[in-house]
């Protein structure tokens, strides 16, 4: 869906035959969307390693 809406994003608020219809939808969609990728991204940094920093040369 986020592919979709990044398409849809770039030409349809400069579309000048843009129906309100056609925004409405536009925004609707927009926060399910970033809700979604939002998760999967949370998700996906839950699952990595942890690092500890590097030790600086010079033990600074």
């Amino acid at each position: 869906m986020a592919d979709d809406l990044l398409g849809r994003t770039a030409d349809l608020p400069a579309d000048r035959r843009a129906t309100a219809d056609q925004l409405r939808f536009l925004l609707a969609r927009m926060p399910e969307s970033l809700t979604d990728v939002r998760r999967i991204a949370e998700s996906r940094g839950a699952r990595l390693p942890t690092r500890s920093p590097r030790p600086t040369p010079g033990g600074r």
